[in-house]
């Protein structure tokens, strides 16, 4: 087993496109048409979880978060407005850096830190990594890894794309073809099919609660959905 997640160049690669992380007509711009899409998500199954009150502008009060894979902080930020105490990290120095300029000069407190989830001591209550398995080194060690910060009780929200012709074709042959991502941001032999990821989660202990795509149209553009076939998020729950 690795004593780390991290590959060195996945973090060169995503270090390199710091400098525009928050720009969303940048290099990150598909990652700003997906946040709010997960965003929801990720609000909609926090809810659920903790049968919060959907009106509530922090629903997350009290509650501790790990980000993992946070990049510049589009998820982390986030999630301190809705009131958790969030740790945030990332394998880029240069990425984590422009996250805490960004937060300060947003007035929010998040303990970003440059260093993969097994540097991270303690539990928490909410542990999200979005866009991140397909990139490290060993999943089932990054799943165990994540799994072991997640608090009894907590819940746990992964996403990545599924290996399909389709996910191929959308996100490699024409996203990054067309330079909508940055060429050779994905690997297709590393997606993770729902079934293969839901059996990582189990062996690490976890039950899988909720498996919902990301599809795109011409009308919604990306919205969530029944269709997997492109990109979906788990969510899971570490029993009590």
């Amino acid at each position: 087993m690795s004593e780390t997640s991290i590959l060195q160049g996945e973090a060169e690669h995503f270090g390199a496109m710091a400098a525009d992380w928050w720009d969303p007509d940048g290099s990150s711009a598909m990652l700003h048409k997906l946040n709010p899409v997960r965003l929801k998500y990720v609000r909609d199954q926090a809810d659920r979880h903790w049968q919060s009150d959907e009106c509530s502008l922090r629903p997350l009060e009290g509650k501790r978060a790990l980000d993992v894979g946070c990049g510049a902080g589009l998820l982390a930020e986030p999630l301190a407005r809705l009131g958790a105490q969030v740790t945030a990290v990332d394998a880029s120095p240069d990425v984590i850096a422009v996250a805490r300029a960004h937060a300060d000069g947003a007035g929010l407190a998040i303990d970003y830190r440059a260093c993969g989830v097994e540097q991270v001591a303690g539990q928490f209550d909410l542990v999200t990594s979005l866009e991140v398995i397909e990139h490290v080194a060993e999943p089932q060690a990054f799943v165990n890894a994540l799994v072991a910060r997640l608090a009894p009780g907590g819940l746990m929200i992964l996403s990545t794309p599924n290996r399909t012709s389709w996910s191929k074709l959308l996100t490699i042959t024409l996203a990054e073809g067309l330079g909508r991502i940055p060429k050779g941001t994905h690997d297709y032999g590393k997606f993770i099919t729902p079934d293969e990821l839901g059996v990582m989660l189990s062996k690490a202990g976890l039950e899988v609660i909720d498996i919902e795509g990301i599809a795109v149209s011409p009308l919604k553009g990306l919205h969530l959905s029944d269709d997997v076939r492109l990109n979906y998020l788990v969510a899971a729950r570490r029993p009590a």
